[in-house]
């Protein structure tokens, strides 16, 4: 005698009924896993005052004022995540692990990096300094 085709039919309806709940479970437990809560920013003050041209290097930035506008650029490579100097009689921003040269708005001048560095938020105060948000 042939065997039922009814005892196979229940154990594949129960396999994909066991897959479905594993997956109803098992997908909110991924994303859970993969959350991560947003930095809060950081907020620095900077009490030094800048003439035009004139540039500050922080750890995080350096901070640049030119024709009465203030910007700031990481001081982290996009390529490696090296620290990059501000080489002033070129001005131009160089990461020393693999020369990457940026502009001193931040922009890539020569790779190995593809990407711009990033600029950070910059508010002029009254008193004679800025507040750099990174």
């Amino acid at each position: 005698m042939a065997p039922s085709s009814k005892p196979i039919r229940s154990s594949s309806k129960r396999k994909f009924l066991l897959f479905l709940a594993s997956f109803a479970i098992l997908v909110p437990i991924i994303r859970f896993l993969g959350f991560t809560v947003p930095k809060k920013p950081k907020i620095v003050e900077v009490t030094k005052p800048l003439q035009d041209g004139e540039f500050f290097v922080a750890p995080e930035f350096i901070l640049f004022e030119q024709d009465n506008k203030s910007w700031a650029v990481s001081r982290r490579c996009t390529h490696l995540g090296c620290t990059v100097n501000f080489h002033e009689k070129k001005k131009i921003i160089e990461c020393p692990c693999h020369q990457s040269r940026f502009a001193a708005t931040g922009e890539v001048l020569r790779g190995p990096a593809k990407r711009d560095l990033s600029r950070f938020e910059v508010e002029k105060l009254e008193g004679e300094g800025y507040l750099v948000t990174i």
